[in-house]
């Protein structure tokens, strides 16, 4: 029997043979490469599938798991995102595991040189409905920054939902984020998450206008250069994001989040007075799905290959498209299911009971795009993962 073959359902209701092409036949970086990009992976965690606790109120975290994904990611030389929206913050993920997330993660990074993390400061510990100022979000702030700054940490400053729901105009963000960024010991990234990926962020900035919301946060910005490493924008509006990165002050990174065009603005186009202007670098929740193939694309951008970069980035960019389509904040589910088909954890159980989140046909449609993309890193594994959780769905083979 042919182990890389099985038959997948239709979104129409049929069903059809699938062999499987296999892995990519990319080049790993060698142990030490450094790229000429600096590209983090949000990374997920991996839930603890035989905790007793209630997987919708409780959050319980395989740390052994969840900590050697990371091993992973900085072994293929990508940072770590830690605690942001991928790995289910406010999403399942409440801030006290957060924060023992963090400490944990910060330990591991010591037994590899050169790692690179940096830890999601936010406010998700105030609900928003119980935030009666910008004082009580600037508060929340500084409680987070503490806990992680005390741990040796440094900050991606994560958008606020309180902070979205108290603001009354661009000049409340203006007085929250000139509070934090005053205090902050080391430069920080700054993180605008859209509302494809949390409805609750609409507006954030102080208005609804992209243009006058990005105003105001190059504003912050240019009053806080010295406290501010770069900015993360997640719109997924390649246009938007090329627009801010040409007005940012020199030395100031533009980190992608737009997980739907990744590659050409990691390259970058030229224009712009200071390096930081010319390309972005990366912040990305589908580095953690796509992991050797951003590695392997980075080293040969790095070493002068862009043919190359786009000839191993270009095939992930429709499976990233699907793992992120509306809704978007469940993009999460995706890229649990690739670490599950790729072995790198022993169950598809999430935090929150957020597998659910996606239907079959759409995980089936993933299946096949990550194998286009050279992403199933041990078919016969894959398989067989995939034929149990069709099995569940009462799918045979």
């Amino acid at each position: 029997m042919n182990r890389t073959r099985l038959r997948l359902p239709r979104a129409d209701g049929t069903s059809h043979d699938y062999t499987l092409h296999g892995p990519g036949n990319w080049t790993l970086p060698e142990s030490g490469t450094r790229f000429n990009r600096i590209a983090y992976s949000a990374a997920h965690v991996v839930a603890d599938p035989f905790s007793s606790a209630d997987p919708w109120l409780s959050p319980a975290v395989d740390w052994d798991a969840t900590l050697s994904y990371r091993s992973y990611l900085w072994s293929l030389g990508l940072g770590v995102a830690e605690a942001m929206d991928t790995a289910q913050r406010g999403m399942g993920l409440d801030w006290p595991t957060s924060l023992e997330l963090i400490r944990r993660s910060l330990d591991a990074a010591r037994d590899h040189p050169n790692a690179l993390i940096a830890s999601g400061c936010g406010t998700d510990h105030l609900a928003p409905d119980a935030a009666k100022g910008v004082d009580d979000v600037i508060r929340a702030y500084e409680e987070q920054m503490s806990a992680i700054e005390k741990l040796g940490g440094r900050l991606i400053v994560m958008a606020s939902r309180a902070l979205a729901r108290v603001a009354k105009s661009p000049a409340d963000y203006e007085r929250v984020y000139e509070r934090i960024l005053r205090q902050a010991k080391e430069p920080v990234i700054l993180h605008w998450l859209g509302d494809m990926f949390d409805p609750a962020l609409a507006g954030y900035w102080g208005s609804a206008d992209t243009d006058r919301a990005m105003d105001t946060a190059l504003a912050v910005i240019a009053a806080n250069t010295s406290k501010v490493d770069g900015i993360k924008i997640s719109l997924l509006d390649k246009d938007k994001e090329i627009a801010m990165r040409r007005r940012l002050p020199a030395g100031v990174r533009m980190y992608t989040g737009d997980d739907f065009n990744y590659a050409e603005l990691i390259e970058g186009d030229g224009v712009g007075a200071a390096p930081t202007q010319r390309h972005s670098d990366a912040l990305l929740g589908i580095f953690d799905a796509i992991a050797p193939a951003a590695s392997a694309a980075l080293a040969e951008l790095s070493a002068g290959n862009a043919a190359k970069f786009h000839a191993i980035l270009g095939p992930t960019v429709p499976l990233s498209r699907h793992i992120f389509q509306a809704p978007t904040r469940f993009y999460k589910t995706g890229v649990v299911f690739m670490a599950w088909l790729n072995g790198h954890q022993d169950h598809f159980v999430m935090v929150g009971g957020q597998q659910s989140t996606r239907s079959l046909p759409h995980l089936c449609e993933l299946f096949r795009l990550a194998d286009a993309a050279g992403l199933i890193e041990k078919p016969e594994l894959a398989v067989r993962r995939m034929e149990h959780l069709l099995a569940m769905h009462g799918i045979l083979q």
